[in-house]
């Protein structure tokens, strides 16, 4: 449902005259003479944000798999065992299916006694407790910063926010469609959707790859707070 804005006109009447001037009711944004945001790998191509994207993964501790649609359920089972099976939690995604691994999720791997449970808005917190106690929490990624290697989540009815960071693993699906150059674009993407009266989540995560910790000493620690390894799964979907 749709929320609504009470009394916001008389409230910000009365900011503007204990100010002591007129209410502004229109801005006007300020044009900068330089924009170095802008700049940065604003020439790249696609397949070069990817070599950017392989690099920053070995500095963020995270693995990064390239795969294709059609590979992509044989590589995603392989590292599920790897990571030593469930309990798995997911969304309720209809990407799932679109990328080839629904039928992974719910037929092939209950068939060999893995627990995977899809997220139920209906459930309230026992989806928060299926999340806790999951080995592996599997997502999709909506935009992908290819200078710090972060995958950016929406969550939603269906799309829990804790299944990127309750379980012990993390696994993010990354659409290659979805890499840009850095947060300046992320940021962009975003803000057109609103722009074009678009619906969007209430909770935006970025998640730059495994939960990382440390002290004063620089004594890096994983996974203190979050997964302790994450994999990125680089699907070419384009």
């Amino acid at each position: 449902m749709k929320g609504s804005i009470q009394n916001r006109d008389a409230f910000l009447d009365q900011i503007a005259k204990q100010l002591g001037r007129e209410r502004k009711t229109t801005l006007t944004p300020p044009v900068w003479k330089h924009n170095p945001q802008e700049e940065v790998l604003k020439d790249a191509t696609l397949d070069e944000l990817v070599d950017v994207l392989k690099l920053q993964c070995t500095k963020i501790h995270t693995e990064l798999i390239m795969t294709s649609k059609s590979e992509l359920s044989v590589d995603l089972e392989k590292k599920i065992k790897e990571f030593g099976s469930g309990p798995i939690v997911t969304w309720k995604d209809e990407r799932y299916e679109q990328f080839g691994i629904q039928s992974l999720l719910t037929e092939k791997l209950p068939s060999v006694q893995e627990d995977v449970f899809e997220w139920d808005p209906n459930l309230g917190k026992e989806n928060i407790a299926k999340a806790e106690q999951a080995n592996i929490g599997i997502t999709i990624s909506e935009i992908t910063l290819a200078e710090s290697g972060t995958v950016v989540l929406y969550s939603g009815p269906n799309r829990g926010r804790t299944i990127s960071f309750l379980p012990t693993h993390s696994i993010v699906i990354v659409p290659k469609s979805t890499i840009v150059p850095r947060m300046t674009q992320a940021a962009k993407f975003i803000r057109e959707k609103l722009k074009n009266g678009e619906q969007v989540p209430s909770a935006i995560n970025f998640i730059t790859g495994p939960s990382n910790s440390a002290d004063i000493e620089m004594n890096l620690v994983v996974g203190v707070h979050g997964p302790v390894k994450a994999v990125y799964m680089l699907v070419e979907d384009l």
